[in-house]
């Protein structure tokens, strides 16, 4: 697979991960990646915000895939602390090389260093094939999401 190596999302980064967000059916319908100023907006609070981390996988120098890495105090499950993965990716050409995987194994880790005790996500319902995905890496369809556009 070789060297892969896991960091902090950068602005030079954008391009490639905004395009990674675009390519598939869904992300081409709301993501736009032609204009990156609302993304390095954003960028610009998650960076400083503590509790989220952006990443990306670089292989030779290369960005291959990112996911975004949320950590979220509570007070329910005895104030439990959780994570929530969100906006996983993988270039196009790195798909089926269990880049995902490893990025996902990131994730988990990154959750256990942050004493997280749950770790959850939501992927699309159209998704069938990231849920296969997620379901072998030991993630159970558990509960219903509902989403509400603003």
């Amino acid at each position: 697979m070789g060297d892969l190596e896991i960091r902090p999302a950068t602005a030079e980064d954008l391009p490639s991960v905004v395009g990674m967000l675009a390519d598939d059916r869904l992300g081409a319908q709301r993501e736009s990646p032609d204009d990156l100023t609302p993304y390095l907006t954003a960028l610009a609070r998650l960076t400083a915000d503590p509790n989220q981390h952006l990443v990306v996988a670089v292989r030779e120098g290369r960005v291959v895939g990112t996911l975004q890495l949320t950590i979220v105090p509570g007070l329910s499950r005895k104030g439990a602390t959780r994570s929530i993965i969100e906006g996983v990716r993988v270039h196009a050409a790195e798909r089926g090389s269990g880049l995902g995987g490893r990025l996902i194994e990131w994730a988990i880790d990154r959750s256990r260093r942050e004493n997280c005790q749950l770790v959850q996500l939501t992927s699309d319902v159209t998704r069938t094939d990231a849920h296969r995905f997620y379901e072998r890496l030991g993630f159970t369809p558990s509960h219903v999401g509902f989403k509400l556009q603003l």
